[in-house]
């Protein structure tokens, strides 16, 4: 323990009880030995590189080139997607695939290039690899988007795992998004970000990295192309990021690079080449399809750690039924916990929950339950004893139980790496549907153990099954989430088979999509938090998590009125909209900020509810597609270099372009247009792109522009479906897809879609089918005709 270690232990003593604060201390020591006994120091490291080559044997999508000290596989699949591996690592097994990988492009060949090295030719993409072991990845038309330069390894002499370096060049107008969830995003800028799921330990704010979510996912968009790449190890990392700048120095570019460091695990890695909608559509048929949510999930949530008691969360609810609110959702926190144990229920707070779930639900409120990893180590608590029944805790080497501290005291921690203990942890959810809750939230399962001092986790040493693999929390700790995300899913799935899981994680990986969504966290209170929200949205939508949101108004503190407002008008049009707010934090109904906001706040709550079949439209093509409901405005344009470093406005959808207000005082803002004409969805005002415009935004609203020729669902006064048409700029046709939607089960609604056109002095709506052109299913209003 070093001067700051004795610290943060005295302030984290002072901070919680004291029976609490010593057992952090306890587990901080007892982290330490651990790893000091279980990951004995690396000692002395050998150096390796691929050496020249020697030869290549194709094989189906490409083949295996060797060098002297090591051999590349590559293989291209049907839906575009090129892999490589390093030392003769294959796609499989990983956490972040969902089933088998894709079958191999038959018409991918392998071939020798100048110079003595290689390459495979496919339709969509070429990979040329030096004799050396550089690998350049080009389009078609031979343009390079992304160069890998020889990679390194360092390997201890007495054995272990190797750690591996890639260094690689893009394009000088590249500019590199994702990586997870990164407040200060979502375009990265220069300068390092760790891939090691963290829980930061306080409310975040921009500068704070990492956090709950890292992904070695990014996604490189420039002006040839977009690319995303995915290495494949769970194991803890750094990217080191720098933009290119064309024409520096004696008139020459200079390339963009990347330099990845990785602890362990293999060197290999995805890339898709394409347009943006075509590489997240690749990504979702590698990593999984996006859960679909229910419909209710797609309204208007409200939380708070510390409701306190059933009447409490009456008086809520009551609130916003009295005052005109819509409500879809209340969420519990772990105050609603007997002694804060996971699943279990304070009987003298919540004596009736399961009639709580039911006189809220006839109202059209769903209850959403957390749950946290971390199980109390008491004998007699029935989650503790059954899991070890089934021994489904984490254990050291020697074969002893790792205890952690989470917040029931000290605390056992379930291994979702082994397949038996998804299924014990899946059928816990048993007793939170007989509760009544309709879905889930995950926290703290990053995994956070508080520590008075070092990482607040596991130790590095803790043995996990990893499938039958055997390894340790090192290769474990980032897919700890997404397997607990797998359990769950998994048992609801099993439970409740005719509704859709809603399950969200604040922590997870890449392919977490497939079991449901994830929330920012504790984002610290304040202007700056307010622009990390839709950082996080819009990176992670980039990585394949369509569905996530923030705290509306922060974790922490008291926002102003203003501020809660604005923070609340984005929610309004971020896929999951949930006000949330920590324990000592002020309150966060919209009623609580004056007459003014709570006139506003409910007309962003009248326009999501009006928007819902929108937002139900956005989660069937996210599921299909892969396409985030959230998306950058340079989305349909890539190549446009003023889009892309625009990270302050983004598209809802094809149809929708939203400009949040992010600093105080402002009743306008500037506003970057992509191309086409654009309308004022209140004022009905055209703008022409691409082009940047001065719109206004009075305290009432913030800017929402349609497309022309945008055909937006909504839903009409007497609760059905209609059709919003903008109306095309004359001599050109618009149009768009819609949903329909019964709310929760597994049918597959067929796609609507219709198209908008000009005849004579009219537009008319028309719905295109195999069975050929016929009016539309719904009602249509045509809006933009002045």
């Amino acid at each position: 323990m070093d001067g700051r270690d004795l610290v943060r232990s005295v302030r984290l003593v002072g901070s919680v009880s004291a029976a609490q604060g010593l057992r952090t201390v306890r587990a901080a020591w007892r982290r330490r030995r651990a790893d000091a006994v279980g990951l004995p120091p690396r000692g002395a490291e050998r150096a390796r590189v691929p050496g020249p080559v020697l030869g290549a044997q194709p094989g189906p999508g490409g083949g295996v080139i060797r060098f002297t000290r090591s051999e590349l596989r590559i293989t291209v699949a049907v839906n575009g997607a090129v892999f490589w591996g390093w030392d003769g690592a294959g796609p499989e097994p990983s956490y972040a695939l969902a089933g088998r990988c894709p079958e191999p492009d038959p018409r991918a060949v392998l071939e020798p290039d100048t110079d003595g090295g290689w390459r495979v030719v496919a339709e969509r993409v070429t990979v040329v690899v030096s004799r050396h072991g550089a690998i350049e990845v080009c389009t078609p038309g031979g343009v390079m988007l992304r160069r890998d330069l020889p990679p390194r390894w360092w390997e201890p002499v007495g054995g272990g795992p190797a750690r591996w370096m890639q260094r690689s060049e893009v394009a000088a107008d590249a500019r590199f998004f994702g990586l997870g969830g990164r407040a200060s995003g979502p375009r990265l800028r220069d300068g390092t970000y760790r891939l090691w799921n963290t829980d930061p330990g306080r409310a975040f704010s921009r500068a704070d990295d990492p956090l709950y979510i890292t992904m070695p996912v990014q996604l490189v968009v420039a002006d040839a192309s977009t690319h995303l790449v995915f290495h494949d190890s769970s194991w803890d990392g750094t990217v080191t990021l720098r933009e290119g700048e064309e024409g520096a120095g004696s008139g020459h570019d200079r390339a963009g690079r990347c330099e990845l460091r990785m602890d362990g695990g293999p060197l290999r890695c995805w890339v898709v080449v394409g347009t943006p909608a075509r590489v997240l559509h690749a990504w979702a048929s590698l990593t999984g399809a996006p859960a679909l949510p229910p419909a209710w999930a797609l309204g208007h949530h409200h939380a708070r750690w510390g409701f306190g008691s059933e009447q409490e969360v009456r008086r809520i609810v009551a609130g916003y039924r009295e005052r005109g609110l819509p409500l879809d959702a209340v969420h519990l926190d772990i105050d609603h916990y007997d002694e804060h144990q996971v699943f279990t229920v304070d009987q003298e707070r919540f004596p009736k929950l399961p009639a709580l779930a039911e006189d809220l639900r006839r109202e059209g409120v769903r209850l959403v339950s957390v749950v946290d990893p971390g199980v109390k180590a008491a004998a007699g608590n029935a989650v503790y004893d059954g899991g070890t029944a089934v021994d489904a805790f984490v254990r050291d080497p020697s074969g002893r139980l790792v205890r952690g501290v989470s917040w029931p005291g000290e605390s056992v921690y379930p291994d979702f790496t082994h397949a038996r203990v998804r299924k014990w942890w899946g059928g816990l959810y048993e007793e939170r549907l007989a509760q009544g809750f309709a879905g889930f939230w995950h926290d703290m399962n990053e995994p956070t153990s508080f520590n008075a001092f070092g990482e607040s986790t596991l130790p590095r040493s803790a043995r996990h099954c990893l499938e039958g693999r055997d390894g340790d929390h090192r290769q474990a700790h980032n897919v700890y989430a997404l397997c607990m995300a797998d359990a769950a899913h998994g048992g609801l799935r099993e439970l409740s088979p005719r509704e859709r899981p809603f399950l969200f994680s604040r922590s997870g990986w890449a392919g977490m999509q497939r079991y449901g969504g994830t929330w920012s966290g504790d984002v610290a209170t304040g202007w700056p938090g307010l622009r990390a929200s839709l950082s996080l949205v819009l990176g992670l939508g980039l990585c394949g998590v369509p569905y996530s949101g923030p705290d509306v108004g922060g974790f922490d503190g008291t926002p102003s009125p203003e501020l809660f407002l604005r923070w609340f008008q984005l929610g309004a049009y971020l896929p999951l909209f949930r006000t949330h707010a920590g324990l000592r934090a002020g309150r966060r109904e919209p009623w609580e900020f004056g007459a003014e906001v709570l006139e506003h706040a409910r007309a962003a709550l009248l326009e999501r509810r009006r928007l819902l079949p929108y937002f139900v439209t956005l989660a069937h093509l996210a599921r299909r597609t892969g396409a985030p409901y959230v998306r950058p405005v340079w989305w349909g344009a890539p190549e446009d270099r003023a889009l892309r470093d625009c990270e302050d406005v983004f598209l809802l959808g094809d149809c929708l372009l939203v400009a949040p207000v992010l600093d105080p005082g402002a009743d306008r803002r500037a506003v970057r247009l992509p191309r086409g004409r654009w309308y004022d969805t209140v004022t009905e005002r055209a703008y022409e792109g691409p082009a940047q415009v001065l719109v206004e935004a009075p305290l009432s609203r913030i800017p929402v522009l349609a497309r022309a020729g945008g055909v937006v669902p909504v839903r009409g006064a007497d609760g059905g479906l209609e059709l919003e048409v903008w109306a095309p700029a004359r001599g050109r046709t618009g149009g768009g897809l819609v949903v329909p939607d019964a709310g929760d089960g597994w049918d597959e609604p067929e796609i609507e879609r219709y198209v908008a056109r000009w005849q004579g002095r009219r537009v008319v709506v028309t719905r295109d089918g195999e069975d050929g052109v016929r009016e539309p299913s719904h009602p249509v209003r045509i809006r933009g005709l002045g």
